[in-house]
């Protein structure tokens, strides 16, 4: 854990969707850029291609937005620790969908080598079920979860197919399904209230009982996966719940394709549970440290994504929140 008199650090990972063109630039020639090198050998794809010259079209399709992710973010991890040395032993890990499996290999549950596997085979499984069962998300802002779950359940009750995929943040939250259950659980939702929607460009239902084919194709790396005691707990997607060492790890990553996301929940675990003072959202983006101010805004902030922002002297830096959804 922390040194005694250190901040109590709570490390977040940003999903796919924080993902942008070019993003890898700024670390080439770093020491942690070795990463993006052993990446392209254990996954078989030229992760070093999508980190510098993929476009934003190719960095749309599932497998090479997860993959790129998660191997930037291991990379600034590498860098991070060297300048905030309470980064290598934090409070707590957690991770929005794909960024779970980063804070998995940050809080030493998962060698690096077995989660570039893994990620590799759930963007591709993903990319697989997106494509046998086209779906679609859109961000609903300024209605109750409570108010939208009900919108979706009486979409569901009528035949259509809508979940509630993202609980981001007590005022932002992401709706998944089949392009028409979306539009009409969206067009309740404005009725009931809500200030504004916005459609994802994704083409499928991340979190959603549509993935389930996905999660089944995952099941055969995951039982081949390694997963370690680890150094610090990680707050679980599915249930906002903080977990120690391997348990259960398998279990959840499958259920994770298939539930929603519970990140405001996650975020009061890791503050008021856990009693974190920073969070520090480490790869693209400002996504989580957005999410934060709304549900903690006690705590501080600090993003992470190009060198310039590696701390000497960790310090708040303000956000504004952006989605992130697979």
């Amino acid at each position: 854990m922390n040194d005694m008199n250190g901040p109590r650090l709570a490390l977040v990972f940003p999903g796919q969707g924080a993902q942008q063109p070019g993003m890898g630039r700024p670390w080439v020639g770093r020491p942690g850029w070795f990463l993006a090198e052993r990446a392209s050998e254990v996954s078989g794809r030229d992760v070093q291609e999508l980190l510098l010259r993929a476009d934003a079209e190719q960095l749309r399709r599932t497998d090479n937005a997860q993959l790129a992710t998660f191997v930037l973010e291991m990379v600034i991890l590498t860098e991070l620790r060297q300048a905030l040395p309470a980064a290598g032993r934090p409070t707590v890990c957690a991770g929005h969908s794909l960024g779970e499996y980063a804070a998995l290999v940050a809080a030493g549950v998962l060698g690096f080598a077995d989660g570039v596997r893994l990620v590799t085979a759930r963007g591709e499984a993903m990319r697989a079920a997106c494509a046998a069962r086209p779906g679609t998300m859109a961000v609903v802002l300024g209605l109750p979860a409570a108010d939208l779950e009900q919108a979706a359940d009486e979409v569901r009750a009528e035949g259509g197919q809508v979940w509630v995929a993202n609980l981001n943040s007590p005022q932002q939250t992401v709706l998944s399904g089949a392009a028409d259950g979306v539009a009409r659980c969206a067009a309740l939702a404005e009725e009931r209230g809500a200030t504004r929607v916005v459609p994802i460009p994704v083409g499928g239902a991340f979190h959603t009982p549509l993935m389930a084919p996905a999660a089944r194709s995952l099941t055969a790396t995951l039982a081949r996966t390694e997963l370690l005691h680890g150094f610090a707990p990680v707050v679980a997607n599915v249930d906002a719940r903080p977990r120690r060492g391997a348990d259960d790890w398998r279990a959840l990553l499958r259920e994770q394709l298939t539930a929603p996301v519970r990140w405001t929940d996650s975020v009061r675990t890791m503050a008021d549970e856990l009693h974190c003072d920073m969070f520090v959202e480490v790869g693209p983006g400002r996504t989580l440290t957005g999410l934060a101010r709304k549900i903690a805004p006690q705590v501080s902030r600090l993003t992470v994504s190009e060198p310039g922002q590696l701390p000497a002297v960790p310090s708040p830096v303000p956000s504004t929140p952006v989605r992130s959804v697979a």
